[in-house]
This record gives C-alpha cells, sequence and structure tokens, in this order.
C-alpha cells in the first residue's frame, strides 16, 4: 500500500464480536475512491475507523502525512483533531439555521469570524449550484439540495479527505440520478487530467482525496477512478471500473460487473452512441445508434449506465411502445445461479440478465439473433468526467 504524503493510507485492523476486518486502502490527492460492498461487509466500520469513532485494534491510519491511529505506537488522534469531512446519507442539517449558516458553522466553530465564515460558505453554495438559495431553511430545500448543502459544509472546513458514507442512500429515484450527475461533474474537476467544472471548488479543493462508501455499483461506476471491493471483512478486489468489468475475481464482483456503461452524445434525451461495428457507413462514418432516455437535460459528452436486469430479450421485434428496439446476436450464454448472463453484440455490445427460464423459452444460443428493447426510464445518464 502506498500513496502520495498528501493522501490516505489505512491499515485497519478491528474484531467486533464475531465480526473480523482486515483492510489495507489507499486514496490519493485528487482521487476519488469507491469502497463497494453489500450491507454487513464492513464499510461502515471502516468509515467509523477512519473518522476516530473506533480506535484501531492493530494496523496504521495516516493521512496528510500525519499518523492518526497506531496502537502499537500509542497513538490516537480523536476525530476534532483528524481533518475528516464526513458526509452521511441522513443529510444532517442544523433545521434552525438556513443554507448559508449550516455551511458556516464548521467554519465558525472553528474560530474563524462570522462574516468571512459566510463568504466562503457563500463560495461554496455558488459551487454547489446552490447559490441563490441560501437564505432557505432545511425544510425548504430537496432531498438533493440538503446532500449538497451536506457537502459543501464539509469540503467548506479544507479537510484533509472527505468520506461520504451512501451520500444518495436516502434519495428518491430522481433526485439520486439528478444528484449523482451534479457529483460526477464537481468530482471531474479533482480528477487527474479532469477540465474544471464551470463552478469549481474554491481554494484548491479538487486534491482532496475523496472516499465514497456506497452498495450501489452505478455510484461506484460511474463517479470513482478506483474501486475497492469489499466482502466480509476484506478487500477482495481493487482496480478501475473497466478493470473490475474486465475481470472480476468473485462471484459478488461478477455480478456487478454486468452493469453497461455506454458513452456517448446527449441531446434531448437521445443519446449518439459510435458503435464496434467495423463497417463504415456511406458517409465513411462508422455507424451509431441512438439511444433515447427520459431525461432530457444533458447535453454533450455523457456515460449512460443500464442495468442488465432492465434489458428485455425477445425472439421477434417486441409490441407495444419501448423507446430502445434494436436487434443483436447473442455472443455468449453464462448460466449464474438464479439468473443467465446473456453477452450481446453489435450494434451495441451489452450485458443482459435474464431468468433461466426465459433463456430456456427464447432457445438462446450463441449465435440466436435477438431483439433488444430497453425503456428510457432505465437508461441513466452522468457527464462524461472521463472524455
Amino acid at each position: 500500500m502506498s500513496t502520495t504524503a498528501s493522501g490516505l493510507e489505512a491499515d485497519i485492523r478491528l474484531r467486533r464480536g464475531d465480526f473480523d476486518l482486515d483492510v489495507s486502502l489507499s486514496v490519493e490527492a485528487g482521487e476519488t475512491a469507491a469502497l463497494l460492498g453489500p450491507n454487513g461487509a464492513g464499510k461502515s466500520t471502516i468509515v467509523a475507523a477512519i473518522a476516530g469513532l473506533l480506535p484501531l485494534d492493530g494496523g496504521v491510519v495516516r493521512l496528510a502525512g500525519r499518523v492518526l491511529d497506531d496502537p502499537a505506537a500509542s497513538v490516537f488522534v480523536p476525530p476534532e483533531g483528524r481533518r475528516i469531512g464526513v458526509v452521511f446519507q441522513d443529510q444532517v442539517l442544523f433545521r434552525h439555521l438556513n443554507a448559508l449558516d449550516n455551511v458556516a458553522f464548521g467554519l465558525t466553530s472553528r474560530g474563524m469570524r462570522r462574516a468571512p465564515a459566510r463568504e466562503r460558505a457563500q463560495d461554496w453554495l455558488n459551487a454547489m449550484d446552490l447559490g441563490d438559495l441560501g437564505h432557505r431553511r432545511p425544510r425548504a430545500l430537496s432531498g438533493g439540495q440538503r446532500q449538497r448543502v451536506a457537502l459543501a459544509r464539509a469540503l467548506a472546513c479544507e479537510p484533509d479527505l472527505l468520506v461520504a458514507d451512501e451520500p444518495l442512500g436516502s434519495l428518491d429515484v430522481t433526485a439520486r440520478n439528478r444528484l449523482r450527475r451534479n457529483l460526477a461533474s464537481h468530482l471531474s474537476s479533482g480528477r487527474k487530467g479532469g477540465s474544471a467544472s464551470p463552478a469549481a471548488p474554491p481554494n484548491g479543493a479538487g486534491d482532496v482525496p475523496r472516499l465514497l462508501i456506497t452498495h450501489d455499483p452505478t455510484d461506484a461506476f460511474v463517479l470513482a477512478d478506483r474501486v475497492h471491493i469489499l466482502e466480509n471483512g476484506r478487500l477482495t478486489q481493487s482496480g478501475t471500473p473497466e478493470e473490475l468489468r474486465r475481470a472480476p475475481a468473485t462471484a459478488y464482483a461478477a455480478d456487478l460487473s454486468g452493469i453497461n456503461l455506454v458513452r456517448g452524445t446527449a441531446r434531448d434525451g437521445e443519446i449518439t452512441v459510435t458503435t464496434d461495428d467495423p463497417t463504415p457507413s456511406p458517409a465513411g462514418r462508422r455507424p451509431a445508434v441512438v439511444l433515447h432516455a427520459a431525461d432530457t437535460s444533458m447535453f454533450g459528452a455523457v456515460l449512460a449506465t443500464i442495468h442488465p436486469r432492465a434489458i428485455a430479450l425477445h425472439r421477434e421485434r417486441p409490441s407495444g411502445s419501448p423507446r430502445n428496439v434494436w436487434r443483436t446476436t447473442a455472443e455468449a450464454v453464462e448460466p449464474l445461479g438464479d439468473i443467465t448472463r446473456v453477452l450481446l453484440g453489435s450494434p451495441l455490445p451489452l450485458t443482459a440478465d435474464i431468468t433461466p427460464g426465459a433463456a430456456h423459452e427464447l432457445l438462446i444460443r450463441p449465435g440466436t439473433t435477438l431483439w433488444v428493447s430497453v425503456k428510457a426510464t432505465e437508461v441513466e445518464l452522468a457527464p462524461d468526467s472521463r472524455d
């Protein structure tokens, strides 16, 4: 495990009852790393250990060159001395304060005078596209807006590490998709080689290492540069989203690897995707597939995610009104217990998960011609920060 002096190095060994946690991970400056795992894998325990809410039984936690916890050396820095910003899924804001004063609270509690604290808080609200909502109390904000206020409050204090613990977990589907897009845009400004967003974080905060805790593979694959998979208190695989999709190391990772990521260009809910079909069009260009999404607000380079269970397969062209329909060929069929995974070929290589009964009824074999249908509401969009 190695990282820069301005990042996080965590070698965490903890035992709680029958649960044993032994994990080593790092997050570099300017990097967004995701810790992805099912409920009960130990994600919350790792957050508590890094934040100083649970002392280690063994190992060491270093952040920005400082040792925060080292039982062997009798070193333990309490939570208030760790300079870690934590955003939780339940959007804990002070109900009696407006959004501006919620963001300024952490600054004034550290001794900053009220006027400069509110000025910095306004800068952060502007960066989160909330500049005109500083006067509103939490109850007058949407769930996504409250979560952005919480994120601004955590970052305003210039932490050495930002931990986002299931930041989208308490939101409904519409709000979650909207905030995921917003987070993708802001986090991309801190990535190596990433371009600054129109409302770039103030004070160079793009260099802050960020650790995203989630059980949702879409959040991890869309928002993170690197993903660490946690199962039963152990890291079973680490890598870029593409590396994990290409070579999953466990059954859990294999199930996650089916998430379809499609890059394209969006306009008015239409996403133009250049296909991998080597046959050029009459105009000499590679052919393209147009996907339709329910979200019409995105323009330019986007990353579309389609869950494999959202893809329906048919032997004949489907009737009804699905917005996305095309013909393809099954390239491979993989029985995976209670699902059968079908790898689809041109014009748009995707992975579909169907029941074994459906696979038997459709008589799917490698080479079988199929029709694909996907509802527009199942195509989720986020800015393509890697474009």
